[in-house]
């Protein structure tokens, strides 16, 4: 590593640590990571690459932020606070110092405002697009970290938020759709700049069995946490959370099916998909909260394994259930 290098991981980096003693000021080859009585640590990691998970004109400040965000939502999931992060970087060759800079900036914004210090990584160039990868490191109290595959057959579906904000807000976000500026606007913030449900998190744990964020799509992500839980699921399509935005939208579209079915299996929305017993989810659904932000009951694990979608009780075809890379 040139003294150049050093110089501007010095500064654009070391002010993201805020202070934190384990980073030893991203002088070292290593952080160091202290033990916390009664504390598990969680450890996610997700990446993103320039024109497959953002898009080409994503400007470095908003590619920062959305990186952090799909972390945290892991996190949250998992109903783990999150603690610290370390970073991957690789730059594109035409990304100037002030593009640099711009990406540092948006990435401290949002470390300070959901309290997660930088404890170090590694930077390198690219002929390609840019990429990066963050680890986040998150904990809960020990023995306390909700899994994907904690459900049982029985237990109730549950989804926060809405969902289906994140593939319209694509759509928005690329100038596609049938959208009025005000809606249009709405759902490609909600693209570009996801809120990860940290506010959730201590729901989850306490009241919980199983859970996922909802990244690769509602249908897809419920399935994974039937697969893994060794079970099926069913989901009522029509008690899917909707926005405004969203149920404009499918009002204007001729086949309501269809319709919802994309808006279930687009992805993007880093909602948090869960199990919990019939009676706790009464309650977390009752309790509400701000309109949009709470929980909606949208279906049962199942003994029969597999996915079943339906509408007023008759099955919905699904051909793909969400986002893969390998598809």
């Amino acid at each position: 590593m040139g003294q150049r290098e050093f110089d501007e991981i010095a500064s654009l980096f070391r002010p993201l640590t805020f202070g934190a003693e384990e980073a030893f000021e991203l002088r070292d080859d290593a952080a160091l990571i202290r033990q916390v009585p009664g504390q598990d640590l969680v450890v996610t990691k997700d990446a993103i690459v320039q024109g497959v998970h953002a898009l080409e004109s994503e400007p470095p400040f908003v590619l920062a932020q959305r990186l952090l965000r799909v972390n945290l939502s892991d996190l949250a999931a998992k109903g783990a606070v999150p603690y610290a992060a370390l970073l991957a970087v690789a730059w594109p060759a035409e990304w100037t110092a002030e593009d640099r800079t711009a990406f540092a900036r948006g990435l401290g914004e949002d470390l300070r405002r959901f309290d997660v210090c930088l404890l170090g990584g590694d930077t390198v160039s690219t002929p390609g697009p840019f990429q990066a990868s963050l680890t986040l490191l998150g904990r809960v109290p020990t023995g306390r970290m909700v899994r994907r595959g904690g459900g049982t057959v029985g237990q109730t579906l549950l989804v926060s938020g809405t969902i289906g904000d994140g593939w319209l807000g694509l759509q928005a976000a690329r100038g596609e759709g049938d959208f009025s500026a005000e809606d249009r606007d709405w759902l490609a913030s909600r693209y570009h700049r996801p809120e990860p449900r940290t506010d959730l998190a201590e729901e989850v744990r306490a009241a919980c069995s199983a859970a996922a964020d909802v990244s690769d799509g509602l249908l897809a992500d419920a399935g994974h946490v039937a697969l893994a839980s060794g079970t099926g699921c069913e989901i009522d399509l029509e008690r899917v959370p909707l926005s405004p935005p969203a149920r404009r939208w499918l009002a204007r579209q001729t086949d309501r099916a269809a319709a919802l079915v994309s808006l279930a299996t687009g992805g993007d929305d880093y909602e948090i998909v869960a199990a919990a017993d019939p009676a706790v989810a009464a309650q977390l659904t009752r309790s509400g909260g701000e309109a949009g932000r709470g929980w909606t009951d949208i279906g049962v694990l199942a003994p029969a394994p597999g996915l079943v979608a339906h509408m007023s009780g008759q099955p919905v075809q699904v051909s793909r259930a969400g986002w893969s890379h390998l598809e």
